[in-house]
């Protein structure tokens, strides 16, 4: 994939994420890697109108914005720390989702073995210390759990999925939101969750 059509893949999925509901107007932010570059949303835009043209590229190796001309998202710093570690890595999506930023703030945990297909997908959900939004120090704690989880939920904050793909990680953000709301909606509503061996059997799907 070049550069072009990869910004219009960015572009495309950061409007899925505002039009499914899982960010706000300006919140949230989209990252590809594209060879040695990352292609990333950018700062203080509509995120359901975004362009190919609007999408910027920041070398990964050092983080210099190859695109002075757009203010780069705050947590660029972030999503470039998860390539520089996981190499496997291909797209991070980082949102605010309803469900996932209420158990964010929350004791609670998602429960995400309500539904098979969430537990293929997530796992179990780790939680990431709060640490304020654009820092280093957030930047840092999020790329360490990222090594070992696909979905992570950043307290106080949202919620962030990363993925060989941008289709992967949106997907597992969308499943992560899912479990979310299911774990919520439990409450009210007497559920059967799924057993040890039956999770055990979905962990040698994988």
């Amino acid at each position: 994939m070049d550069i072009i059509e990869g910004k219009r893949e960015v572009a495309l999925f950061m409007k899925r994420c505002y039009d499914r509901g899982l960010t706000t107007a300006t919140g949230g932010n989209i990252s590809m890697r594209a060879g040695d570059i990352m292609l990333i949303t950018p700062s203080g835009k509509d995120k359901a109108s975004l362009s190919a043209e609007d999408i910027a590229e920041v070398r990964i190796r050092d983080g210099a914005n190859l695109t002075p001309g757009k203010k780069l998202s705050i947590e660029s710093g972030m999503h470039r720390l998860i390539y520089l570690k996981r190499k496997d890595a291909g797209a991070v999506v980082h949102s605010h989702p309803l469900f996932s930023c209420l158990f964010s703030a929350s004791e609670d945990e998602i429960d995400t073995s309500i539904i098979a297909e969430n537990w293929f997908l997530l796992d179990k959900v780790k939680k990431v210390s709060y640490a304020l939004m654009g820092t280093e120090e957030l930047a840092e704690a999020v790329s360490e759990e990222a090594l070992h989880n696909n979905a992570l939920l950043l307290e106080n904050h949202g919620a962030l999925a990363v993925g060989e793909t941008l289709l992967a990680a949106f997907d597992r953000l969308e499943c992560l939101e899912q479990a979310a709301k299911l774990t919520y909606l439990s409450r009210t509503v007497r559920v059967r969750g799924l057993t040890g061996e039956e999770r055990a059997g979905i962990a040698l799907m994988r």
